[in-house]
């Protein structure tokens, strides 16, 4: 573009620098907008620089302390610093090439000091080591380095899968733990259940026993009271008779097919008045000897 003057102009984008030389010198940086340049004079726009931040990944073969061969892939996030663009116009042929070559340096001089568990522990480290380096090189050449991430740690397949595997084995064997922990617990309140139960079952059958005592010695009392000239030893006969054909009655009414022998006959009656009687007075000595 021209006029009558011969004056030349160039719009140059925002978050952009241009190089203007004059007569194949640098002579000073164009901001973003339209800008006038004199071809008579000898001034041209030799170039624009973009001030945008740039991101490279650079992907490193290394070696760990260890002998672990690891893939790492760096991110490097940089831009042109704008008062210093004519240093990166100048001085750096490809700017890329240079940072990759600092970060292959920094990375391999580091990583083969760690082991590969150090590596995933300290990658910050590494990132660090590396944005000093490259702030202290790139800066002179007009390049700022923003930020610089870590973003992956690839061992070779067979350490992974070995890695893996040691994982594996490590969460089955706490699991193994806390499986038998929890069985312990349930065996552990099983036999407390089972002692509670038999301890009540032992209550509710003392107290059994104790209201069939209470009971038989009521109905003597009633009986010998209200029939004169009974006593204890007769009442307790007929009530042990009365129990006895009560529980073959049941017996015989009952639906199951079982078959149920029992002694019959006047002298087993008598047999099994006399057992009961001995024990009830054997019981009734026992409390009074407590």
């Amino acid at each position: 573009m021209g006029n009558a003057n011969c004056v030349f102009c160039g719009c140059i984008e925002q978050a952009s620098v241009g190089v203007v030389e004059k007569w194949g010198r640098f002579d000073r940086l164009a901001e973003p907008g339209l800008n006038f340049f004199n071809p008579f004079a000898g001034e041209c726009l030799s170039g624009i620089l973009s001030t945008r931040i740039s991101s490279l990944d650079v992907k490193i073969e290394t070696k760990t302390k260890d002998n672990v061969f690891v893939h790492l892939v760096c991110s490097i996030q940089y831009r042109v610093i704008k008062q210093n663009a004519d240093d990166a116009f100048y001085e750096l042929q490809n700017p890329k090439e240079q940072i990759q070559a600092y970060v292959f340096d920094v990375v391999r001089a580091h990583v083969p000091k760690m082991n590969l568990d150090e590596l995933f522990e300290q990658k910050d480290e590494v990132a660090k080591a590396v944005l000093e380096e490259l702030e202290k090189v790139m800066g002179a050449y007009g390049y700022n380095i923003e930020h610089i991430l870590m973003v992956d740690i690839i061992p070779d397949a067979s350490v992974r899968k070995a890695m893996n595997e040691i994982n594996a084995a490590q969460r089955m064997q706490l699991a193994s733990v806390y499986k038998g922990e929890a069985e312990k617990i349930l065996q552990v309140k099983k036999a407390e259940a089972e002692a509670e139960a038999k301890y009540l079952g032992g209550v509710g059958v003392a107290r059994q026993r104790q209201a069939i005592t209470d009971g038989l010695r009521e109905n003597i009392l009633n009986f010998s009271h209200k029939v004169e000239g009974t006593s204890a030893k007769e009442v307790m006969d007929l009530i042990m008779i009365t129990q006895y054909f009560d529980t073959i009655k049941d017996l015989g009414n009952s639906s199951k097919n079982t078959t149920v022998f029992i002694p019959h006959g006047p002298g087993h009656v008598r047999d099994i008045g006399d057992q009961i009687r001995n024990g009830l007075m054997e019981a009734a000595s026992a409390r009074v000897t407590e």
